[in-house]
């Protein structure tokens, strides 16, 4: 994709049902990796919220891109248990907020407004790199994305592979200390569905 690619609310609603889709096809295996170091419902509550995402989007088709993920995130917000509502809310919610009112944006723009929204993840949940949380995956994500879709699906995917051997410090897993090492952590593991969502529809 070349730098003058501009996209549209319509893509950023093609991105949000290509994620409620993989949710949905991968959500129990984000709750079995979950069952492994959490409560076990992981899986169950992102696919409840996504399909809810859908619904809001199909309903009410908001006119912008940042439009688009503001209100995704506030209903992501309002729909889904645990952690994962509030950090995946704040998430979609500040990179929309960061890309304005523009009725289309740019992969640079992109990029920049989700740096800004991952930086909100870490500042709610206390969380850096290495923690064995979503931004493992969201972090190198955010940074690839100046290069390509495909490098920040490439990063992600990489990133939540790399919480296996990690210890958990933040959320529900670091309460179980060393037993936590060995497994893949359900929140970088569903954040690289989200990115790997992001990359299908720009290469469609």
């Amino acid at each position: 994709m070349s730098e003058t690619n501009q996209f549209d609310a319509a893509f950023f609603r093609r991105w949000l049902a290509t994620a409620a889709a993989a949710v949905d096809r991968e959500a129990g295996h984000l709750t079995e990796l979950d069952s492994a170091i959490g409560d076990a419902d992981h899986g169950a509550n992102l696919k409840r919220g996504f399909t809810a995402v859908t619904e809001v989007l199909e309903k009410e088709p908001p006119a912008t891109p940042g439009a688009v993920l503001v209100l995704a995130g506030r209903q992501l917000i309002s729909t889904v248990g645990g952690a994962s509502g509030p950090l995946y809310g704040t998430l979609l919610r500040r990179t929309g907020k960061a890309l304005g009112e523009a009725e289309s944006v740019t992969r640079q723009d992109l990029a920049a407004a989700l740096a800004t929204g991952v930086a909100a993840v870490g500042q709610l949940g206390g969380a850096q790199v290495g923690d064995k949380t979503m931004l493992d995956a969201l972090v190198p994500a955010a940074e690839a994305l100046g290069d390509s879709f495909a490098a920040a699906r490439d990063a992600a995917e990489g990133g939540a592979l790399a919480t296996v051997p990690l210890r958990a410090r933040k959320g529900r897993a670091s309460y179980l200390g060393e037993r936590s090492v060995g497994h893949q952590d359900p929140g970088a593991t569903s954040s690289a569905l989200l990115i790997a969502a992001l990359a299908e529809v720009a290469a469609a």
